[in-house]
């Protein structure tokens, strides 16, 4: 079936009035009653439609029009300031680029690739280099003047580097943690949150007497009045030169391709980039990269002949909330979760979405019933964005948070913005010991989840450290657990009762702390007893935790009291390093500074080193979970982290490493690969124990 069949003739018409309201509501300020991908679809059929039916064109349909005929302006443009077509597969992208070589008569000498930014199209004139007025693309005629703005714009400057009469267009948005910000000053304004950061930049660009402001970010990718360049990649080159901003300075830079394939390679590996990237993409622009070829193409009177929009798939939908489940976690937090009508994200079907927090949902202000967007990038959780409240019938009802623990019926400890059960780590007791027992807490192996049902149903376990307790009558009593099984794991608590101290307090799933601030904590107090004393200031002095977090902790350590009482009576938890490989020498132990605090040992290979795992691992790393390999690279003088920032200063990237290799190379991070790092820390890496 093709996209004419999907309409009839009434179809159609409804089709081009909800097209039309979709772009007037986007290209007026910012809001919107689609998605991409729905919008996109809906024009797609439009023009099948019209094609097939030109007779029944109707005045007001979207084809053709640059931003569908919606977007007005009262100020010209000095050349027309064209929309791009767009293409939706590789097989339409080839097809494009054949039609353009029939077209020319030859095969262009070249390709520019550069991301398609999400954002809005403006023009920005300069006045022997001094910036003058900023304008919309608007109906690609004219205008709207937003020159009051342009002070909130980074990477627009307010002067050139030389005195040049020009004009540069580029998109204006919001990156991805402008978006966040910009969301946390509307909430304390009282307005409500942008939907997603392409909504938001259109919003932001065209509103007035704000009694806030909001920060945005201009990308360059064309201009108008500067003199010939002989290519578009040289034409990038000379706007840098100038000091505006381009998307040079990412990793998805624009690069000159020689053939269709390369083409093909470098859109791929864009769209492999994009959960990466510090901004939205929402596909590759391709280009014939040489002005001769771009001249002799031409243009039409909506878009250029020489450029097309290869389209990737939303990051973000529209759906519809249905409900709201609330889940208890093993430390008692009370978690919210969206239901939602199942939409397809990035190829994958979406049901549910992270909600966060009860302030999360009042601030996002969202009903059952909304439209909502969702939001997926790469491997990251789906979350609910913002409601479509132009989108609201009056069907919709408020959300009903829980006054009683969901799970077992107790009172609900409100004080803090995540919810808990009163009871704590009780609520969900099995959980808490499944994850306690897990690799790289415990590592108590044969205590999974059917094991720790049975003793905590059977009145065996009340909390940990009944764990170290267990006696062989008592396992032997249990169901379909036999002599083999007892002993083996009775020999695996007690090897977990010499297990070092960070991995005893990552067991604890204390709140505020993981695997690695498990690790920190450890190194710098060498000690449970020390711990224990700290306060929260001497806490907050741990790099990463801060006042707020080291009040948590504080917090926890006290209510797992008891607990810790017993686990120092059963010996558990007083080591405070792994061994390590005896040749050349062991790493020492922390020591003890006159305050009593421990030391981390001075120097190994990572002295100084931010260093970041992602990847399969291979070679000597391969049988290490990620968290002893974060181990390793602490005791070898590291800093292990999870995420690739400015602060990193080596990622180890094993097998399909993604978009954190990608954004460390954007930020130009020292790279090796399993077996480079394994040779360099050879002497800490862990015997088997």
């Amino acid at each position: 079936m093709n996209n004419a069949d999907l309409l009839s003739s009434g179809d159609y018409a409804d089709a081009v009035a909800t097209a039309a309201r979709a772009a007037a509501a986007y290209y007026g300020d910012g809001t919107t009653t689609l998605g991409d991908d729905e919008y996109d679809a809906l024009a797609r059929a439009i023009a099948a439609y019209e094609q097939a039916h030109p007779e029944e064109v109707l005045a007001e349909s979207p084809t053709g029009k640059v931003a569908g005929g919606a977007a007005e302006g009262d100020v010209p443009h000095s050349v027309p300031m064209l929309s791009l077509d767009n293409v939706f597969s590789g097989e339409e992208l080839a097809d494009w680029a054949a039609s353009l070589e029939r077209r020319l008569g030859w095969a262009p000498a070249g390709w520019c690739v550069e991301p398609k930014l999400d954002g809005l199209a403006v023009a920005a004139r300069y006045e022997a280099g001094a910036l003058r007025r900023v304008l919309t693309r608007g109906n690609g005629l004219a205008g709207e003047d937003i020159t009051h703005t342009a002070g909130d714009v980074l990477g627009l400057p307010a002067r050139l580097a030389e005195p040049v009469d020009v004009e540069l267009r580029g998109e204006v948005l919001l990156t991805r943690a402008q978006f966040e910000l910009a969301n946390e000053i509307r909430t304390a304004h009282g307005a409500v949150p942008f939907a997603n950061p392409r909504n938001g930049a259109a919003g932001t660009l065209r509103a007035k007497d704000r009694p806030y402001r909001i920060e945005l970010t201009f990308f360059a990718y064309d201009a108008v009045g500067l003199g010939e360049e002989s290519t578009h990649s040289a034409l990038l080159e000379r706007l840098a030169a100038l000091g505006a901003n381009t998307a040079a300075s990412t990793a998805a830079a624009p690069l000159r391709c020689g053939t269709v394939e390369e083409v093909q390679r470098r859109v791929e590996e864009i769209a492999g980039m994009r959960a990466a990237l510090p901004f939205g993409i929402d596909g590759v622009v391709v280009k014939a990269d040489d002005a001769a070829d771009q001249a002799q193409a031409g243009s039409g009177s909506r878009a250029p002949r020489w450029a097309v929009a290869r389209k990737l798939a939303a990051e973000h939908k529209v759906t519809r909330l249905l409900g709201v489940e609330w889940a208890v976690g093993r430390t008692g937090v009370i978690a919210p979760r969206a239901v939602l009508e199942p939409v397809v994200i990035d190829g994958v079907t979406v049901s549910f979405a992270t909600l966060h927090n009860p302030a999360d949902i009042e601030r996002r202000g969202l009903m059952l019933g909304d439209r909502v967007f969702v939001y997926r990038a790469g491997d990251v959780i789906p979350r609910v964005e913002a409601p479509l409240v132009e989108e609201r019938t009056g069907d919709e009802q408020p959300i009903v948070f829980p006054t009683a623990c969901p799970r077992c019926g107790e009172a609900i400890d409100t004080g803090e913005q995540r919810w808990r059960c009163v009871r704590g780590r009780n609520c969900q007791l099995v959980a808490s010991i499944i994850y306690a027992a897990g690799r790289d807490q415990l590592d108590i192996e044969g205590l999974g989840s059917t094991r720790a049902v049975q003793l905590v149903e059977a009145g065996l376990v009340r909390d940990l450290a009944d764990v170290f307790t267990l006696t062989r009558e008592q396992l032997l009593s249990l169901e379909r657990m036999g002599a083999t099984s007892t002993d083996n794991l009775l020999a695996a608590i007690a090897a977990a009762r010499t297990r070092p101290l960070n991995r005893v307090l990552c067991a604890l799933g204390v709140r505020g702390t993981g695997r690695s601030m498990s690790r920190r904590i450890a190194a710098h107090f060498g000690s449970m007893a020390a711990i224990r004393a700290a306060d929260a200031g001497t806490l907050a002095a741990v790099e990463g935790i801060g006042p707020e977090k080291a009040r948590l902790v504080v917090s926890e350590l006290a209510e797992l009291s008891a607990l810790l009482d017993r686990l120092a009576e059963l010996g558990v938890g007083t080591r405070v390093t792994e061994p390590v490989l005896p040749v050349p020498a062991p790493v020492p132990a922390p020591v003890a500074d006159a305050a009593g605090v421990a030391q981390a040992p001075a120097g190994g290979p990572l002295a100084g080193e931010a260093v970041v795992v992602t990847g399969s691992m291979t070679g000597p790393l391969a049988a290490l979970s990620r968290n002893e390999v974060n181990e390793l690279i602490e005791r070898a003088g590291g800093k292990a982290s999870s995420s690739v920032s400015k602060r990193t200063t080596l990622l180890v990237a094993g097998e399909k490493a993604g978009s954190k290799r990608a954004k460390a190379e954007e930020l130009g991070v020292r790279v090796l690969g399993p077996e480079e790092f394994a040779a360099l820390v050879a002497d800490h890496l862990l015997v088997a124990v």
